[in-house]
């Protein structure tokens, strides 16, 4: 599957939101498409380089999402929702004219998703409460409290972790081993 790639300094996992301030041509033109075609596009964690002017090189794992609210921002710039749906490996990429990268990329398999056993049952918790003091799109987030992988997600997502933790932690097909990585990072934050 050919995807346009938007290398970021983020990890969006299946299942996450994740607000964009769109600026450069290159992706208002992609956003215009996907918004017409209700086509996907990939976020993909920057390895090397930066955000705008030339083209970074990326990790080979990320997540394609699809776009599911804008508005014009008072400064002026295009805000973007997009809604991570499904892991992907970069087979190859390669930039167009206009500097947009593209990606051949395969879909990586879903591990089907457990029940929270009891000893994680506080991650859970905490999830619940910062998502109820964040601002949208996070705030009221519903979904599955009771499952390893959703809360797993959504907390690597939102804690302050290095971005190569986070995408180490998104390579992982395993959601209990994820939990299990996520509740020793946590407790590395704040120990004692």
């Amino acid at each position: 599957m050919e995807l346009p790639l938007f290398p970021l300094n983020t990890v969006l996992f299946p299942g996450g939101v994740l607000p964009l301030r769109i600026f450069e041509t290159r992706y208002i033109d992609m956003v215009r498409h996907c918004l017409r075609t209700d086509a996907p596009f990939g976020v993909i964690l920057i390895r090397e380089g930066a955000e705008v002017a030339g083209p970074a090189r990326i990790h080979a794992v990320g997540t394609w999402g699809r776009i599911i609210d804008w508005d014009q921002r008072p400064d002026g710039l295009l805000g973007i929702t997009v809604q991570g749906e499904v892991r992907f490996r970069v087979e190859r990429t390669w930039v167009r004219k206009d500097g947009l990268m593209m990606g051949e990329v395969a879909e990586l398999p879903t591990s089907p998703d457990v029940l929270l056993p009891a000893e994680f049952l506080s991650l859970s918790e905490l999830l619940q409460r910062l998502l109820q003091e964040l601002p949208p799109p996070y705030r009221g987030m519903t979904g599955e409290f009771d499952r390893c992988g959703w809360v797993g997600a959504r907390l690597t997502e939102l804690m302050p972790f290095e971005s190569a933790q986070k995408q180490a932690l998104l390579e992982m097909d395993d959601h209990l081993a994820r939990l299990f990585h996520l509740r020793d990072a946590l407790i590395g934050l704040h120990p004692g």
